[in-house]
């Protein structure tokens, strides 16, 4: 990978009632732009083009242009093997393309690995949490700051670390307190509940001080109790000037916190628009029921 990415770029079963619905419109800087499959954003963060991922003979990820508005919430959201969860881990360096490129932050980044693209400001979680178990909740956090100094060798046995230590953990137990996990501070992150790894996983992420947060189904296995919190940890993200992509299959919460929707089928963009926009979209209907489904006469 070229030197570009090694710049220091980042500055930063029934649920419970959500939110109420927002209009549709997203940030101002959303509003008027149209609906439409491959639309030009106004400050994009994220620009893919010709993006394509293989499995044998499976075209898992076809995508021709898709534009992420910054500092606004997007869903991906689509059928299960739509390719949402391969789309974002390409995009993440997770896995590699067949060809196509992406730009982060106006930088070509296709060449990327995880960490590099978390150095630049770009990270995810997982569908799957991946707190270190054997950790304690603070530790798995200051573990996931940037730029430690006491990882190099010189610095760490003269001990030149011990005041940026300080500062990391007062970064991580103002992030434990800001997610209500600073009681359960000092426990094995291994003894946290499955709602309880996901806020720690958003917790980690936001340690690298990141531009954009990629979250793979954020609300999935979340109890109601904690399912409000998340919505409002996801929504406190944008307000706090944080893009947030995510994938979910819940359309309550799509539609409740979301500022713009892209939905997915076959590894291919259909529809891309306000959340009532694509919800009303006839391609975005069909992709979920399948095609005359609404015809009486049509065929089991």
């Amino acid at each position: 990978m070229s030197g570009e990415v090694e710049y220091a770029a980042a500055g930063t079963a029934s649920r419970a009632p959500g939110p109420t619905p927002r209009s549709g419109t997203g940030p101002a800087n959303l509003a008027g732009v149209e609906a439409r499959v491959g639309v030009a954003k106004p400050d994009p963060i994220l620009v893919v083009d010709g993006v394509r991922r293989r499995f044998g003979g499976l075209l898992a990820v076809d995508v021709e242009h898709l534009e992420i508005q910054r500092g606004a919430i997007t869903a991906l959201i689509g059928p299960n093997g739509a390719g949402k969860t391969t789309l974002f881990n390409v995009l993440t360096g997770f896995d590699r393309p067949d060809g196509g490129r992406w730009l982060f932050d106006g930088r070509d980044v296709s060449r990327a690995r995880p960490h590099q693209l978390a150095r630049a400001g770009m990270v995810r979680t997982f569908q799957l949490t991946k707190a270190l178990s054997k950790l304690t909740v603070v530790e798995n956090l200051e573990l996931a700051a940037r730029g430690q100094v006491g990882e190099r060798f010189l610095a760490g046995v003269l001990h030149r670390w011990t005041g940026q230590e300080r500062d990391v953990e007062v970064r991580a137990d103002a992030l434990l307190e800001r997610f209500r996990l600073d009681r359960l501070r000092d426990e094995y992150a291994g003894t946290l509940s499955g709602g309880q790894r996901k806020l720690l996983d958003m917790a980690r992420a936001l340690m690298v001080e990141p531009m954009l947060v990629m979250l793979d189904e954020p609300m999935a296995g979340v109890n109601p109790a904690l399912t409000q919190a998340l919505l409002g940890h996801v929504t406190g993200l944008r307000d706090d000037g944080t893009t947030v992509v995510f994938v979910e299959h819940d359309m309550d919460v799509v539609m409740s916190i979301s500022d713009w929707v892209v939905c997915l089928a076959e590894g291919r963009v259909i529809a891309e628009g306000p959340p009532s926009a694509v919800a009303s979209d006839p391609a975005v209907i069909d992709a979920y029921l399948g095609r005359h489904h609404d015809d009486p006469g049509a065929e089991a």
